[in-house]
């Protein structure tokens, strides 16, 4: 060994990175007596606390207060001030992120869990050399490796994007002013949830879409309830975009050269946002040094017990290709982490819930309509429109409705999607009956305190049509 190799470090467990399910794995394997080790290049507990989840509901928050206080005099209030400080907002979100980092170190303190901060990259099988932030390296080898290296914000190849310095959800998190003009390339979760957002604080926003509509996966009634909220509050929509080249540079001026349907179509902006999807990160950390196979789309590969085609190695969250959200990275640390203990746990099957955090909430758990008929899944509809929820009559906030498909000839609950107020928190009570396999008659039967906005699910589960293939639509 070379003077300048350092000594191999032995672990039972590694995980390299800090997100959701690598955090968890090592934090539960270092409580119960052994020796873990997390590596995190730069944002200790992953992207979620930091850059994403957290901090983005953090500022929609912020924007729902600016957008109520615009209305003020609709609650009997005068007077309040509805400009809007975004350095004041960029605090606030910063605040919070700052606990969340304490709370995570003091976590990886109190389990025993090493934290190394540092590029780890494998040089050999379940071996990881890390260049060390301050300086150094270190190599480490453990009996089990966890990759949870997580996912980046796309950049298309398209012609002067990259130099236009464009925006991702990580700038826009910190921007301290309104942006006067905000172009947005994606319609998806990213896109949206920062479109209304920044609508709210002050600046015109364009969404610039490839498809002929947004949220093309959910069922029409919701996909146009969606629109009409976001076109309501002044958000123009360009579908059918073929985004050509980019020129200016984000910031300052910025011009965005479409193609619509075989029109040349110029949009300009002084801010441009890019919200087009995500890629693993998966490269260069020498996977195939380490035995470890990839995708053709760039992910680990990966079985249903999340181990990857090297023994003793796992992946889990977006670089191991589930679902983007950080609950299901949290399942996936479950799956390993009952796998390590002999007992045996699989993603198959299981239920994948989601929400669209706009205001509105956008949420749905198992089959909608869309993909019902699609699959030719039988079944009986429901719909109950969000003015006949009592508790959203008290708020004033009755957009939206709910609805939930029942199994054509059983009493089960296929799925649930709501488009309202706390449609997420509306949504954990179905996906509870849905997993311990309940008719939804145990809902229909539940007595929900009144007035709440999970009362309005027993008006939808009271309107169960009696003949298969009907619909019905609940009123209070």
């Amino acid at each position: 060994m070379s003077p300048m190799t350092p000594q191999t470090e032995r672990y039972d467990l590694i995980a390299l990175g800090s997100g959701e399910a690598g955090k968890y794995i090592a934090w539960t394997v270092a409580s119960a007596g052994k020796k873990a080790a997390v590596i995190e290049r730069r944002y200790i507990g992953g992207s979620c606390p930091n850059i994403a989840c957290l901090p983005s509901k953090n500022i929609i928050y912020s924007a729902k207060v600016a957008h109520l206080t615009k209305h003020a005099a609709d609650f009997g209030l005068s007077g309040l001030s509805d400009s809007v400080d975004m350095n004041a907002v960029r605090d606030r979100k910063r605040a919070m992120v700052s606990g969340l980092i304490a709370m995570h170190e003091d976590r990886y303190e109190k389990t025993h869990t090493e934290l190394i901060l540092g590029n780890g990259r494998f040089v050999a099988p379940k071996t990881i050399e890390v260049t060390l932030t301050n300086g150094g390296t270190r190599l480490l080898t453990g009996t089990h490796v966890v990759i949870s290296t997580g996912s980046r914000a796309t950049i298309p190849s398209i012609r002067g994007l990259h130099e236009s310095n464009p925006l991702t959800h990580i700038e826009a998190l910190e921007l301290d002013h309104v942006p006067a003009q905000l172009l947005i390339l994606g319609g998806g979760y990213v896109g949206l949830e920062f479109a209304q957002a920044f609508r709210r604080f002050g600046s015109r926003v364009t969404i610039i879409e490839r498809s002929s509509r947004l949220l093309q996966d959910e069922d029409d009634d919701i996909a146009h309830a969606v629109i009409a909220v976001l076109t309501g509050e002044g958000i123009e929509l360009v579908n059918n975009a073929e985004v050509r080249e980019v020129q200016g540079t984000s910031g300052q001026l910025v011009t965005v050269q479409l193609n619509r349907e075989g029109n040349p179509t110029r949009l300009k902006g002084t801010h441009l946002l890019v919200a087009t999807g995500r890629t693993p990160n998966t490269d260069g950390i020498g996977l195939d040094t380490a035995g470890v196979k990839l995708t053709p789309k760039g992910h680990v590969q990966v079985n249903e017990r999340l181990e990857t085609t090297a023994e003793g190695v796992f992946a889990v969250g977006d670089c191991a290709g589930s679902p983007h959200f950080t609950h299901i990275a949290f399942d996936d640390f479950r799956v390993v982490r009952d796998n390590l203990l002999g007992r045996p746990r699989v993603t198959t099957g299981r239920l994948v819930p989601s929400c669209l955090f706009l205001d509105p909430e956008l949420a749905r758990v198992g089959l909608n309509e869309t993909a019902a008929k699609h699959n030719g899944t039988p079944y009986r509809l429901l719909k109950l429109p969000m003015q006949a929820v009592l508790r959203a009559r008290t708020t004033g906030e009755t957009t939206g409705f709910i609805k939930a498909l029942i199994g054509a000839t059983d009493d089960a609950i296929l799925g649930f999607s709501a488009f309202g107020q706390s449609a997420g928190e509306l949504m954990a009570t179905v996906q509870l009956a849905m997993s311990a396999k309940l008719p939804y008659t145990a809902v229909r039967d539940s007595i929900f305190t009144h007035p709440t906005y999970s009362e309005g699910l027993v008006y939808l589960f009271s309107s169960i049509p009696t003949q298969t293939g009907t619909s019905a639509h609940a009123t209070a």
